[in-house]
């Protein structure tokens, strides 16, 4: 598989086989991807891989209070931000309800929330997650750093025929993820990433995108 074939076939993957993934895989795909670039060669990431009995544990416990509604825990960073307009707004709403009427889930349903949450602490059945930390130090250019380092494992592990689904909401409940993956307060949850192969049968929902001209300006050219 090309880079571009890479690039093209990569989405966000909601619904997993529980067929496991070979540690050798991992390992190949996060040893590769130490050559993501980085200012200054921080390589500010700080990744854990769990999977089996953890991840098992991780699921029940934060699956448990998405089912009771649990609001989850103080955020320690905006997922978008406040007073969202057009036309990222607009991008966002789309793209929001396409995803979730293919997992059944009716934007007007009022359990929604409740369905959401649950789903994605599911880790939408995926047998491995990556949880990705920086430093509490670190400022906005290594988030940045971080960005494209979890960009670079995608593509690997669609080269692997692998896919994935990055997921901020992890942030919701990471008083849950620290306390399985032991990592301690001078970290920080950017996201976790589900991974694993697709399940079959499932619709294979692709999400529109901005035309290359919307966003993209030629100069000198």
């Amino acid at each position: 598989m090309d880079v571009y074939e890479a690039v093209d076939s990569r989405r966000a993957v909601r619904a997993f086989s529980d067929e496991p993934i070979p540690k050798e895989v991992l390992e190949r795909v996060l040893t590769a991807a130490t050559r993501a670039p980085s200012s200054g060669n921080l390589q500010p990431w700080r990744v854990y891989v769990v999977t089996g009995e953890p991840l098992a544990e991780l699921k029940r416990r934060a699956t448990a209070r998405a089912l009771a509604g649990d609001a989850g825990d103080e955020r320690e960073y905006p997922m978008y931000p406040a007073g969202l307009a057009s036309p990222y707004l607009d991008r966002f709403a789309a793209a929001a309800a396409q995803r979730y009427k293919a997992l059944g889930i009716e934007r007007d349903a009022p359990d929604r929330p409740m369905k959401i949450a649950a789903l994605n602490s599911g880790a939408f059945g995926a047998p491995v997650v990556l949880f990705c930390y920086l430093d509490r130090t670190m400022g906005p250019g290594q988030w940045g750093d971080a960005g494209m380092y979890l960009q670079t494992v995608m593509l690997l592990l669609r080269a692997e025929g692998l896919h994935s689904c990055p997921q901020v909401m992890w942030t919701m409940y990471r008083k849950t993820v620290s306390q399985i993956v032991g990592a301690d307060d001078g970290l920080v949850l950017f996201c976790g990433v589900s991974v694993g192969f697709e399940k079959e049968g499932m619709p294979r929902l692709r999400t529109g995108r901005a035309d290359m001209t919307e966003t993209v300006s030629f100069l000198g050219v």
